[in-house]
């Protein structure tokens, strides 16, 4: 069974050379453009990992983790990447913190190749 993410982003530009990385690691890619798509997808396909921008229109990342994290036992357990340009002294990252992502990464400290790494990371200790 091939591993599944879900890239919610909505930079087309960013989503798209992250489609093409993790693609290459053989990862199946679903994508969403804001966090009401997002979260559609993600209950609909469970992939096993979810990277999340928090900032998009329509329904913003932490909106989109809270109604994941109270869906039931799927959304409560599905291990979450946040990737941000906020800093840790935000409020916004505040909060998150409450709905425990695996990580947060700040779009502007990590390179394209930390993210991809961090993915790598996370999926490879996830059970088949």
């Amino acid at each position: 069974m091939t591993k599944k993410i879900l890239v919610v982003e909505d930079d087309a530009a960013l989503r798209k050379v992250l489609q093409d990385r993790f693609l290459n690691e053989g990862l199946t890619v679903l994508e969403a453009e804001n966090g009401e798509v997002g979260l559609t997808v993600a209950l609909r396909e469970m992939p096993q990992l979810i990277l999340l921008d928090l900032l998009m229109p329509k329904m913003d990342g932490m909106t989109m983790l809270k109604k994941l994290r109270e869906s039931g036992n799927y959304g409560k357990t599905v291990r979450v990447i946040v990737l941000t340009n906020l800093d840790a002294n935000d409020k916004i990252i505040q909060n998150v913190i409450q709905t425990q992502p695996t990580y947060y990464l700040i779009k502007s400290n990590v390179k394209l190749e930390e993210i991809i790494e961090k993915v790598k990371e996370v999926m490879s200790s996830i059970k088949e």
